[in-house]
Order: C-alpha cells, then structure tokens, then sequence
C-alpha cells in the first residue's frame, strides 16, 4: 500500500510497452506484440455476456477529506450479466485516465496505451432477464492505482451472473475522469495517511451501496441487486479498507483482501466470512505481521492464502497484460497468476453469497499446487 508499489504499478506501462527494465520485470523469450496491436484481458469462464455502464455519485452530505471545499464524488463502473451485446465494447480507462497514470511516474510512453486495451464488456448493454435480484461484489483497487486494474476479475463475476461495482476514489488514483471533463489526480498519494485512506474508503462503500440499493439509484435501467448479498473485494489500499467497511456496514457480508495491509480500527472481533490472499511474503510469522495479527480477530469462517512465486500486482490486470509484451511481474506467469486470482475469489464469494459448496477452498488443489493454506 505504499507509493513505492504505485510507482511500480506505473512501470508495468512500461512493460507494456517494451521499456521495461530487467531490474523489475522477469524476461520472457516473446517477441513484443507488433505496434498497433491492443493488448487484452482474458476471457470471462461464465456463460453470460457483460455489460458495463458507468455513474458518478455525489455525497451532498459529505465533505471531500482530501479537498474540504468540495463535496465528496465518486466514478463507479458497474458490470453486469447481459443480452447478447451488439454495441460499442467498454473502453478500459479513458486516454485522460491513461496519460495521467503514466505520467504520475514520469515515463516516456504513449498517452493512450492503457486506453486502448481490450475488454470483454459491451456499454451499456440491456442486462439479462435474470430471475431475482442478483449479488454484489464491491471492488476497490490499489492506492494511487485506476479501478481499471481489476476490469478482469470484474468482467469474471459479471459473466458468473453478478453485479460488480468498481469505486473510483476521488483523489486516491492518478487518473479519475469525470463527466465535466476533470480528470483528478491522486492528492492523497502525498500525504500517505493510511488509517484516514481505510476510514475515507469504507464510508465511500456505504454511500455506493446506499446509492445502488436505494429507491432513486442512479443506475438507470440496471440489474436488480439483492441487497442481503453483498461483497467487497479489495487489492492493496483496497484490501486494508475491507476491514473497516465490514465494521462499519453490516451490510457487507464477507470480503477478500488480495495483498493489503490490516489495520483494525479497534479490536472488535468480525465474525463474518474473510479471505487472506497474497504473495509469498504473506504467511504467517513474514515481514507483514499485520496479517498475524488480523487473523485472530476473525472468529467466523475464514483462509489465508498465499501465491507462489507471485507479487503485489499479481492479483491485478496487469500481470496479464505485461505478459503480452513479454514482460512479467513476477516468475509465476502472468496468465495463471490472473486464473488463480479469479478461480478463487470467486470460489469464496459463490461460497457465501450464494450458499454454493467450494471444494478449492477445503485445502491444497492439484490443479492449483502454487497456492498454500496457512491456518496458524
């Protein structure tokens, strides 16, 4: 959650691009793609094509902490099960959001080269005739980072028949374009006031959940939402929020934290469903002893995973998109690194959101031999 790793989320771009050094990527023996070629993200496994629109939110009620003068905002994309989509594919970010995010690390790159990757959503599309109300996954992405950077896993829960909402925290990311043309950037990356990022974070998912749940949702001819369902899953700055937001909302019913730091508010256990993923630093007794001692405060079900051989920007779209360009971010390739992060996310929250027996999460899978349980 520092800025150091947006820094390094910045340079993946450079991956992207062919730029990236060895001394931060591992080198593949691929050719680059040839220019002009998009690059893009991997197919959703279920069977429902997705659409995705895009609201922006305005707490009347709520002071923006980052810019007191403003009221607080929010961009969220929502991704859902659709009709056969015949209309324009989903951009991935805009090419402001694009320039801003490579430009925040001070790289030589084209503007546009996040703007232009591929994705498996179609804007606003008709949502499927679905009978009842479906779940809700919240996701919140990486500090300084775009909610783009989790479109993949979006797209995943959207085609498994969910509704998926990605928060743009204002001022927490470079690059977040608004309909009157603003594209802020991340004010808060200077100031580094983590446990402020968690509480601002977890007010952010209630007022979204208020929104999309409510009888004015600003969701115009969206999918039903069940509001009994609901799920957040946060990567980095967004997986420290986690917490906080379950402490806060009841209405929040299990949640996943890919890589993140822990930092309770105070020491109330939470006795909800959680799951622990990270990178091989995070077991029990590593570097990140928040993670020891977060776990003993969840007394309901609960694992703690970890990845081998993989990173902090593992579990985001970018370990797949920089091996395209013969780049990768970690020595498990980018492909499967991007598999494991769906395959069990989504076992969890199938789990317990909708009562489905996940037998992945029992223990070590053969098919899965780089993901380890810890129960210490």
């Amino acid at each position: 959650m520092q800025r150091r790793l947006f820094l390094v989320g910045a340079a993946v771009a450079a991956a992207l691009a062919g730029t990236f050094s060895a001394t931060t990527a591992h080198a593949d023996t691929r050719p680059l793609p040839p220019p002009g070629t998009a690059l893009v993200l991997p197919v959703p496994s279920g069977h429902h094509p997705v659409g995705r629109s895009t609201v922006h939110l305005k707490d009347e009620n709520r002071a923006d902490p980052w810019v007191p003068s403003e009221k607080r905002e929010l961009m969220v994309s929502l991704w859902y099960p659709a009709v056969r989509p015949a209309g324009t594919p989903s951009p991935y970010m805009t090419a402001e959001e694009s320039e801003q995010y490579l430009a925040a690390a001070g790289l030589d790159l084209p503007t546009d080269l996040l703007a232009n990757v591929r994705t498996h959503s179609t804007v606003d599309a008709k949502p499927s005739k679905i009978h009842g109300r479906l779940p809700l996954v919240v996701l919140s992405p990486g500090f300084g980072m775009p909610r783009a950077t989790l479109t993949g896993l979006a797209e995943e829960f959207a085609a498994r028949g969910y509704v998926v909402a990605g928060i743009g925290h204002n001022y927490e990311a470079d690059g977040i374009s608004f309909p009157d043309g603003r594209t802020t950037s991340c004010l808060a990356c200077a100031d580094r006031d983590y446990p402020k990022v968690g509480a601002v974070r977890a007010e952010d998912i209630s007022f979204v959940l208020d929104e999309l749940t409510g009888p004015r949702s600003p969701w115009k001819r969206g999918a039903p939402i069940d509001p009994g369902r609901i799920a957040v899953v946060g990567h980095s700055a967004g997986g420290f929020s986690t917490i906080p937001a379950m402490l806060r909302d009841p209405r929040v019913k299990a949640a996943v934290n890919m890589d993140g730091n822990f930092r309770f508010p105070n020491d109330t256990p939470l006795d909800r469903p959680f799951l622990m993923l990270g990178q091989p630093s995070h077991i029990p007794g590593g570097i990140d002893s928040t993670w020891d001692e977060t776990w003993t405060e969840l007394t309901g079900w609960k694992r703690w995973l970890s990845v081998d051989d993989t990173g902090h920007l593992s579990f985001t779209d970018l370990a797949s998109l920089a091996k395209q360009c013969g780049m990768s971010l970690q020595r498990l390739d980018g492909d499967r690194a991007d598999a494991i992060t769906r395959a069990y996310v989504t076992a969890f929250v199938d789990t317990h959101l909708r009562g489905r027996n996940a037998s992945l999460l029992d223990g070590p899978a053969a098919r899965f031999p780089e993901v380890r349980f810890h129960r210490p």
